[in-house]
């Protein structure tokens, strides 16, 4: 059981092992005393003499402060000087740096003697010194010294006893606010150590035991007693423990999650990937290998400028520790302290080869394609996939964006998402389970059974995705990009059996979704709410077979109870209302006390002045008032009999007895299901790439994307060995966060075979161009469809993409500095097989200077042969002797109409050496005046050189296509339907739809087939885009018919109703949307004649409209 749990104590090895401090923005190095420690130091807190009448004797300190306990205290020093609200720091005065806990043993209750609350709370303390700890007192989880500044300060807390200054350091938060109170710590990086006690009554004059029930770490929430809830808990993305080191292949980065007991190691990282990487990982700890101190030149000098300098800027002003020896098994060894772990717990590795893998982005790349969240940059997710598709599948996406995956896995990737483009069959909603906390949960034996029902879910769509003949093939595609995510090898029969066994367990034993076997006890003379709240806790959680004796007792238990109210309560209420009395007259009821769990009378003035033997005395008689939990009077109109006390107790013990074999069940079932945890990380893992590749494939489909070919890269000296052609062609390419169904861009087609010198005026579309061309290379290698009429994109090995660079003061550093560093990592790393993309390069130094160093970074990439583009508005590089061989001149085109020069942003061949400057600013509204002596000095210092010529290409326009129409229910829902009912009612409007659309066939030109959406399932990707009419079984037993050509937002529309969750869907696809308006008319119209209620006939007074070259009598209709 989760109460049970043993933590063993870390073995702190020295005084150089420092955790990292958790305040963000302040930079702690790890700290060493210069000064040789004895073995036994003694501390010792300064106080200012007082004068009072009652001035005690100051205390010598007892305590002895071992060597390991020094490097703790120094840091919870630190810690505290943090801290600036007003209550927290004349907190922190009154602490004394002599022990772990902060305590001042000359304040009151500030007492370390053994046997009392802080002497027990110190030992808790010593096996997690760096954690705050929260002690359960009571109703309260209470804090003292260092810990208690730490919950004024960043929980929001108000001090114990306010602010008097005799007194320890003490704050502290109720029970039912401890969750908020471990999201405020976690969430500025505390990890916390919960102590609770062992609930039950203990003996007179004696302290309840306690245990640490567990630990709340950023990216790890607390989770004791989640067992007994009856709702989910949400689960934050994990954070890892990071290390970083360098070698002669490069920068390595190791990460550790200490809650999945997993690691792993990427070597070979580029200093921009390595930055990249740490900037998207929330990481709870991070740690520096010595090794980064070596640059090549063999000096250990590692600052802001040349080698590391991105780093150093990157881990300057973080909390982070040094490091040496063996990488992976220092960082190992060091988790293990941290999390307070025995030394015998094994970590697997997850490490992914990357041979044939393309490098992860480099931090400028994902930033300015919007791969990372960028201001003023279109967010990749929010293009890539639908609106309503966040949490895991995005994350997994973004993790594929980041770090491209393997070849093979990407043309993997890329077939799952051409076979779900073609599917006609509903899908399943693809529940998604965070790994982490499945493992957690079945580790600690803390799920309940609101997790197993979705652990149940996920299995079944799995054996749902087996069973269908157009998904399976889907289902056994994934099994290679779920083996890449999750680092575990799992054979697909062993995944199918275990699938349906682990389900099967689950079901035999949970009590699912829609069973009602175990109805709350209810009687006529008792309250229903103080059933309710009994027995709600731990009823519908397991199937009544299993605990049969359990729940009679509890039936029998709650039926003598409402005997005993019956014979003892009853007739006092009978002979109260028999009694006609004027106002202020006898009173009294059967009531629910809910503080005290109990059923009582509660009544006054019922007494007899003259006691006549009438029905209801004897009664009275025998009543006696309420008292509490502790023997305490409740009040003067509670009243109770010793019978009915009786009962009460007999019910809460079997109610009690009840409730403790549920749990035991739950708990049993997480042991068991913890053994099968590898194929069930592996399933939730699936199903999450099922959903994100689904959700990708209709956006894609509603964009009007294409899937690219992707091909082997030849190589400079295989030209024209790869499918009879060698390069990058994209056909139609557009803005990726344009919507081709709202409306197009001007499209592009790129023919790129070696570098490109590109040239253009401002707003010429260079950037937009650049921009463009790195999404559509990068969702190609990555599998996804792109923004193109149709694409050839070979496998990349790496794309880089520089854009402007900005200055960056806080690292000492120019826009120029910035842009050179850049530049010198995408160089060094290009290859014949790399897409660089250069955006204004040398804009940020002198014309001439950065002329030649552009012309040089131009013959460099030409010489490597990689693909590409660099443009600049430096002209004078093309009257520079260049050595390159293939690059080739390309320029963004401009058309001259009526005496003015307009853009077409369209990609032409030659040289443009108009910038449009001065009609840029006079665009922007810049000041009349300046822009006319502008032009003036212009003409005096470049009259030669003006160029005259103009382009002559058509200008791109932007239609605009109209949105499918809304319609709002008018009828409320309440009527529930069985499975059955709902499947016959299907089958019966399916019949009626059938015979309506056949009336009217006389050809067979056009063939529609229905198709059912079940509760829970959606429609699949080929229904995005397409119009469509639709039928909703309501649970009122009502049809809706509508049209739309946006099928799965409408169901999802429907569905949020309330009482619509679970509705079925009845659809069909049709050739244009005049022709589903018409359907939809005629089914509205017709449906009634075959006995169906309509809850929006109204619309089938709407007249016909729109044009379709099918005609309705071209129609026939199939069903599936």
């Amino acid at each position: 059981m989760a109460k049970s749990f043993a933590f063993s104590a870390p073995s702190w090895r020295s005084v150089s092992l420092h955790i990292p401090s958790p305040i963000r923005g302040c930079y702690f190095a790890s700290y060493t005393p210069c000064i040789r420690l004895p073995k036994q130091v003694y501390f010792s807190k300064e106080r200012k003499a007082t004068s009072t009448k009652s001035a005690k004797k100051l205390r010598e300190p007892k305590d002895v402060l071992e060597e390991k306990d020094y490097p703790h205290i120094m840091w919870w020093k630190e810690t505290m000087q943090i801290c600036v609200k007003t209550s927290s720091a004349q907190l922190v005065k009154r602490l004394a740096y002599s022990n772990l806990l902060g305590l001042d043993e000359n304040l009151k209750n500030g007492s370390l003697k053994e046997g009392t609350l802080n002497w027990e709370i110190l030992k808790f303390k010593s096996r997690f010194p760096r954690e705050v700890l929260l002690c359960r007192v009571g109703d309260f989880y209470e804090a003292i010294g260092f810990d208690a500044c730490i919950l004024v300060e960043y929980a929001g807390l108000n001090p114990c006893g306010g602010l008097r200054s005799d007194s320890i350091p003490k704050a502290g938060c109720p029970v039912v606010n401890l969750r908020q109170t471990l999201d405020d710590l976690t969430r500025n990086g505390f990890s916390v150590c919960i102590v609770e006690e062992v609930q039950g009554p203990a003996q007179a004059r004696s302290r309840k035991s306690r245990f640490i029930s567990g630990h709340a770490h950023p990216g790890s929430p607390y989770v004791f007693g989640l067992v007994e809830d009856d709702h989910d808990l949400e689960f934050p993305e994990p954070m890892p423990v990071v290390g970083v080191s360098r070698s002669a292949k490069g920068y390595c980065m190791v990460s550790v999650l200490e809650t999945m007991k997993t690691f792993s190691s990427e070597d070979s990282l580029t200093e921009e990937a390595l930055v990249t990487k740490l900037r998207t990982c929330h990481y709870h700890h991070l740690f520096l290998h010595k090794s980064l101190k070596n640059n090549s030149s063999g000096t250990s000098n590692w600052r802001e400028f040349g080698e590391g300098g991105l780093l150093w800027a990157e881990c300057n002003g973080r909390n982070f520790e040094w490091l040496e020896g063996d990488m992976v098994n220092e960082i190992l060894f060091r988790v293990k302290e941290l999390y307070g772990l025995d030394k015998k717990v094994t970590f697997r590795n997850v490490t992914v080869a990357s041979e044939n893998r393309p490098r992860p982005l480099h931090l400028g790349t994902a930033s300015q394609i919007g791969a990372i969240q960028t201001e003023g940059i279109p967010f990749l997710l929010k293009i890539l996939l639908p609106s309503n598709c966040t949490g895991l599948p995005a994350m997994y996406v973004r993790d594929i964006l980041l770090n491209p995956p393997a070849h093979a896995i990407a043309t993997t990737i890329q077939d799952i998402c051409k076979l779900m483009s073609n599917v006609s069959c509903t899908i399943p909603e693809f529940t998604c389970i965070s790994p982490s906390k499945l493992v957690k949960l079945l580790e600690l034996r803390e799920a309940n059974h609101v997790e197993f029902c979705k652990i149940k879910r996920v299995l079944d769509e799995i054996l749902q995705l087996y069973r269908n003949s157009e998904l399976k093939r889907i289902l056994r595609l994934l099994m290679d990009p779920t083996w890449v995510a999750t680092g575990l090898k799992i054979d697909f029969e062993m995944l199918l059996d275990e699938c349906e066994s682990v389900s099967s367990r689950i079901g035999e034993l949970i009590s699912l979704d829609g069973e009602s076997d175990q109805k709350m006890s209810s009687y006529v003379n008792i309250p229903s709410e103080f059933f309710e709240e009994v027995e709600s806790s731990w009823k519908g959680r397991v199937k009544r077979i299993h605990l049969r004796e359990a729940y009679e007792e509890v039936d029998k238990a709650a039926e003598a109870l409402s005997l005993a109210v019956t014979e003892d309560f009853l007739p006092i209420i009978s002979r109260i209302r028999a009694i006609t009395a004027p106002l202020g007259g006898a009173r009294g009821e059967i009531s629910y006390a809910r503080e005290h769990r109990a059923v009582w009378f509660k009544g006054k003035r019922f007494s007899p002045a003259i006691w006549t033997g009438n029905p209801g005395e004897e009664q009275i008689k025998q009543l006696r008032p309420s008292i509490d939990s502790k023997g305490r009077k409740v009040g003067e109109e509670w009243y109770t009999t010793v019978k009915v006390e009786d009962a009460i107790t007999r019910y809460h013990e079997a109610g009690a007895n009840a409730k403790t074999a549920v749990l035991e069940l739950l708990r049993g079932l997480s042991a068991e299901l913890q053994a099968k945890v590898n194929v069930l990380i592996f399933a939730t893992t699936l199903l999450v790439i099922a959903k994100a590749l689904f959700a990708h494939v209709s956006e894609g489909r509603r964009r009007k994307w294409v899937f690219p070919t992707l091909v082997p890269f030849s190589g400079s000296e295989e030209k024209g060995q790869t499918n009879g052609y060698h390069g990058m062609k994209i056909t139609g390419l557009s803005p990726y966060w344009f919507d081709a169904a709202e409306g197009s861009a001007v499209q592009n087609t790129i023919d790129m075979k070696s570098m490109f010198l590109l040239t253009g005026p401002n707003g010429g579309g260079k950037s937009t161009l650049l921009r463009s061309i790195c999404a559509a290379a990068l969702f190609g290698i990555c599998g996804f469809m792109v923004p193109a009429d149709s694409a050839v994109i070979p496998q990349f090995d790496s794309i880089m993409l520089h854009m402007k660079s900005y200055d960056s003061p806080a690292d000492g550093k120019s826009s120029f500095q910035i842009e050179m560093s850049e530049l010198r990592s995408i160089i060094t790393g290009a290859t014949s097989k790399s897409l660089v993309l250069v955006d204004e390069i040398c804009r940020g130094t002198e014309t001439a200077k950065g002329t030649c160093i552009a012309g040089s970074i131009v013959e460099t990439l030409d010489s490597i042969g990689c693909l590409g583009i660099v443009s600049t508005h430096l002209h004078d590089i093309f009257k520079l002797p260049l050595m390159a061989k293939t690059t080739v001149f390309k320029a963004m085109g401009s058309e001259y109409v009526d005496g003015q020069t307009k853009l077409t942003w369209k990609l032409m061949d030659g040289i443009c050496r108009e910038s449009l400057a001065f009609e840029t600013a006079r665009r922007e509204g810049f000041p009349e005046a300046i822009i006319h002596r502008a032009e003036e000095l212009y003409t005096s210092m470049y009259r030669e050189d003006l160029n005259s010529g103009k382009s002559n290409i058509k200008v791109g326009h932007f239609p605009c296509s109209a949105n499918g129409s809304h319609k709002a229910y008018n009828h409320p829902i309440q009527i529930q339907e069985s499975a059955e009912q709902k499947e016959k009612s299907l089958k019966d409007v399916e019949t009626a739809v059938s015979i309506e659309v056949c009336k009217m066939k006389t050809t067979s030109e056009v063939a529609i087939r229905c198709v059912v959406i079940g509760p829970r399932e959606q429609p699949p990707p080929s229904a995005v885009g397409a119009s469509s009419v639709y039928v909703i079984l309501r649970p009122d037993n009502r049809l809706y018919v509508g049209q739309t050509d946006d099928l799965e937002g409408r169901v999802r529309a429907h569905r949020s109703k309330q009482g619509m969750q679970n509705a079925s869907v009845l659809y069909f696809l049709v050739p244009g949307k005049s022709m589903a308006c018409q359907l939809e008319t005629l089914l509205i119209n017709q449906l009634p004649k075959h006995g169906f209620r309509l809850s929006n006939v109204s619309d089938g007074k709407h007249r016909n409209f729109g044009t379709s070259d099918v005609s309705l009598e071209g129609l026939s209709l199939h069903r599936q």
